[in-house]
């Protein structure tokens, strides 16, 4: 096997618990329009293909739903994204072992970077706020290619970025969407099963393994990974 240079972390439901912002905007956004509010769980389920996505079930009020009309929506994208620049990261919280899994990862000598698909505008001012930030050499977002995970294409970018092939790489995320983007990509794929999943349970994935939190990818990445040395990793 290829030793393991880089780790691909997806943000939401992996690194962070962003649901109590977003859900805060997502229901400011509703009521701003007439609507009632929805429980956080159920916005929870809302979460994993962008905020443009989120936008059209959370004022669908259903994770499947028909075509809304193309104003509803214009006027819904724009509270939405008003409200959560106003919270984004007033209630996030680093999800347990994220801290000390990127730690670990770093000292083994990995390059590290974010594939996300939430907006750059959102995403920079998360990891600065939540602390994150600093772990990362790369951030790849929903709107810095063409085309958002489930697709390929952003893993695809992070391990250019980064100077590593993606058989040189590990993708880790918590649903369907980073699973099947890193697994196309041609990366090995991990995967935590605390995130947003979309309804879909983790271990149904094609992935190379379950890993429980980031200190037991970590862990994985140096029992299975064939990690190298850090100054050959950097080499």
């Amino acid at each position: 096997m290829t030793s393991i240079k880089a780790a691909l972390l997806d943000l939401d439901g992996t690194l962070l618990d962003s649901v109590p912002d977003l859900a805060m905007a997502a229901n400011g956004m509703r009521l701003e329009l007439g609507m009632g509010p929805l429980r956080e769980d159920v916005i929870a389920t809302f979460v994993g293909k962008g905020v443009d996505r989120l936008v059209q079930r959370a004022l669908a009020g259903a994770q499947e739903h028909g075509e809304l009309d193309p104003q509803l929506f214009a006027r819904g994208r724009e509270s939405f994204y008003r409200h959560y620049h106003l919270v984004n990261g007033d209630k996030a919280v680093v999800f347990d072992g994220v801290l000390e899994g990127l730690k670990a990862m770093r000292d083994m000598g990995l390059r590290l970077a974010v594939v996300t698909n939430k907006p750059t505008e959102f995403t920079l001012p998360l990891l600065q706020r939540t602390g994150l930030a600093g772990f990362f050499a790369a951030a790849v977002c929903g709107d810095t290619c063409a085309r958002k995970k489930p697709d390929p294409q952003p893993v695809l970018h992070a391990c250019t970025l980064l100077g590593v092939s993606p058989a040189q790489a590990v993708t880790i995320g918590d649903s369907l969407n980073d699973t099947q983007a890193g697994r196309d990509a041609g990366t090995r794929v991990l995967v935590v099963p605390y995130g947003y999943n979309e309804g879909v349970d983790v271990r149904t994935l094609e992935v190379d393994g379950i890993v429980s939190s980031l200190v037991e990818a970590a862990q994985w990445i140096a029992r299975d990974g064939n990690v190298l040395p850090a100054s050959a990793a950097h080499g």
